[in-house]
């Protein structure tokens, strides 16, 4: 959860900094790109021995999917996240002298944007199976430079993340989206994120005790 929570007080808050000093929307996002990479590395160096750095469902839901935690821990893990992300959200609107509790406003929607987040989620899942099972101590740089990559190549800017995309309905800032264009991003997100299961089992099979 506190994972969670300071992960959005970095993508929103960089957001609102990010706008409040520019009025260049690329420079914008990459000052806010950037904050979210550099964050996300040390979130997972700081929390993964502790609880293995779940920020995010669709990572938990392959976790347990593949067989590495319970369902009930996933759920859990789901309740947790989706909690601190919104604590995330308005801790980044008082630290800004903002009002608490708002709603997104900015649209996002559309195939393009739905496309991309099937893609941005099926690449961070499918990197942490890989990158996990042949060398774990690399997953922190791996998700911060994906995501930073991410950013950038999808239309969507890579939300690939349901906490994130519900949360992120809760500001009006540079980082937000409208509620009802949250349920396609989660659906595409969840998607995504199964499609990477069903690829890691052929490109990354876990090995038996006897080929081991």
């Amino acid at each position: 959860m506190l994972g969670t929570l300071l992960l959005l007080a970095c993508v929103v808050g960089s957001g609102i900094m990010a706008e409040r000093l520019t009025s260049d929307m690329a420079l914008a996002l990459l000052c806010n790109t950037l904050a979210t990479g550099a964050i996300l590395f040390v979130l997972i160096l700081l929390f993964a021995p502790i609880s293995g750095a779940h920020f995010n469902p669709a990572v938990t839901l392959a976790a347990a999917l593949r067989g590495d935690m319970t369902l009930g821990r996933a759920m859990a893990y789901v309740g947790v996240q989706i909690i601190g992300a919104i604590f995330g959200v308005w801790l980044a609107h008082l630290m800004f002298d903002a009002p608490v509790f708002l709603l997104g406003v900015k649209t996002r929607t559309g195939a393009g944007q739905w496309l991309s987040e099937f893609v941005a989620a099926f690449g961070l899942v499918l990197l942490i199976l890989g990158t996990r099972q042949r060398r774990i101590e690399a997953v922190a740089a791996a998700v911060g430079l994906y995501i930073t990559a991410a950013y950038w190549f999808t239309a969507s800017t890579s939300f690939a993340n349901p906490a994130v995309v519900l949360a992120r309905a809760l500001t009006p800032t540079f980082a937000g989206i409208r509620p009802i264009d949250t349920p396609a991003f989660i659906a595409a997100e969840l998607a995504g994120a199964l499609a990477a299961v069903a690829v890691a089992a052929f490109l990354f099979p876990r090995k038996s005790p006897a080929t081991s």
